[in-house]
């Protein structure tokens, strides 16, 4: 049975056992029996499916519109939070949201890119894309946190940073680099986590740290499948292939060096138990903390360093003729 077929099927059972338990309701039949019997079936079907998920499909789970935000990772794992606003130059960007809040008792400050739940709130967020202003302020936050001596923890979820024209004239290219010059240089321990969306430098404006971790239905490049389909083979259709071919998962980006650990979902994604997930994730904070809160200003910062000048490192062996 191919993808397209197993998913059709699950959701064909899920919907017939929705009918039978209405209809066990609302009269005197009793379809106990045959509702177990299709559940067991689903269930067996849904563990085959998510099992085996290819590129394509964990691209549509990481956008998928119930995941964990970054303001629902934050209430869940941190104790009193207060955001703070602002980048002291232009103005607010809602789509990058950030403030200090507690963990265990240790101040932290927390960043992240905030997507909205229906229409009305991704216009007001700007479906997570950050304009200059929002990598400004995180900036701004990042920096105060190394003046008080707080780790910082991020959470990335854009399909990439504004690509409009009043985000160009503000200086969004600036805006990044500058954050990934600033980053790398930062004397307090850093966590990046990949929880939707990893796109292009609008994940990167927020994503140099001492640790960076992905969820496992996650994304992480420079381009999206549908915009490099659209460049290598003039055809956005063609983005299913994209993302087989351009290693975007957290498994391949694990394999390849790029990212430090995969933190796991439940099975069908981490909107299906929010609880589940925002544990997980605080596990990885928690221990990533630990580690990193031993070291040095000194020992952090060559460690970082290391770390980003082994990526794309080529072995490149002996021509034996």
């Amino acid at each position: 049975m191919s993808e397209l077929e197993q998913e059709k099927s699950l959701q064909s059972i899920k919907k017939t056992i929705s009918e039978l338990k209405t209809l066990s309701e609302t009269s005197d039949i009793d379809l106990s029996a045959e509702i177990a019997r299709l559940e067991e079936k689903a269930k067996q079907l849904s563990e085959d499916y998510y099992k085996n998920l290819s590129p394509w499909q964990r691209v549509q789970l990481a956008r998928h519109g119930e995941r964990p935000t970054t303001l629902e990772y934050i209430e869940a794992i941190f104790d009193d939070f207060i955001e703070l606003h602002g980048d002291r130059v232009f103005g607010d960007d809602q789509a990058i949201i950030g403030g200090i809040a507690s963990l265990n008792g240790q101040p932290v400050t927390v960043i992240g890119h905030q997507k909205g739940r229906n229409t009305k709130e991704n216009l007001q967020r700007n479906f997570g894309m950050g304009h200059p202003e929002g990598y400004r302020k995180a900036l701004r936050l990042m920096e105060q946190a190394e003046k008080f001596g707080r780790p910082i923890v991020t959470f990335i979820n854009t399909a990439g940073a504004y690509p409009g024209i009043e985000g160009e004239k503000r200086g969004q290219s600036e805006a990044i680099a500058r954050n990934l010059r600033e980053m790398a240089g930062l004397e307090v321990p850093i966590l990046c986590f990949v929880i939707g969306e990893g796109g292009s430098g609008g994940a990167l404006g927020i994503g140099v740290g001492d640790r960076i971790y992905m969820l496992e239905n996650s994304y992480y490049s420079v381009i999206s499948p549908e915009g490099a389909a659209a460049i290598l083979w003039k055809d956005s259709t063609q983005a299913q292939r994209a993302a087989e071919a351009m290693k975007i998962t957290s498994h391949d980006l694990k394999e390849l060096g790029v990212i430090d650990g995969i933190v796991p979902e439940p099975k069908g994604g981490a909107h299906l138990d929010k609880k589940a997930q925002t544990d997980f994730v605080k596990g990885f904070i928690e221990q990533g903390l630990q580690e990193l809160t031993t070291l040095s200003k000194e020992e952090l910062i060559e460690q970082r360093y290391e770390k980003y000048k082994k990526i794309g490192e080529v072995i490149e062996k002996e021509n034996m003729d």
